[in-house]
């Protein structure tokens, strides 16, 4: 991979949508196999996990028990 993208999400569900169909709407412009794009859920409770994996089978998601918070996510990610 040459670029990885991480989004760490925490209760922002109506947020996500704008932010995935952005990333990889970019993503598309570059060559095949050459970026991904993950979701680090936050241990949310307003379904963001479950919608992401629904809606977004090629984004990575990643999901947490507990918050761990904007920068233990992006390493964890």
């Amino acid at each position: 991979m040459t670029l990885s993208v991480i989004v760490v999400s925490y209760n922002v569900k109506g947020y996500l949508s704008l932010c995935l169909d952005s990333a990889l709407a970019a993503i598309e412009r570059l060559p095949s196999g050459t970026a991904e794009v993950f979701v680090f859920d936050n241990a949310s409770s307003d379904g963001s996990a479950d919608w992401v994996s629904s809606h977004y089978p090629s984004v990575h998601l990643i999901r947490s028990e507990e918050n761990l918070g904007f920068s233990a996510g992006n390493n964890a990610a």
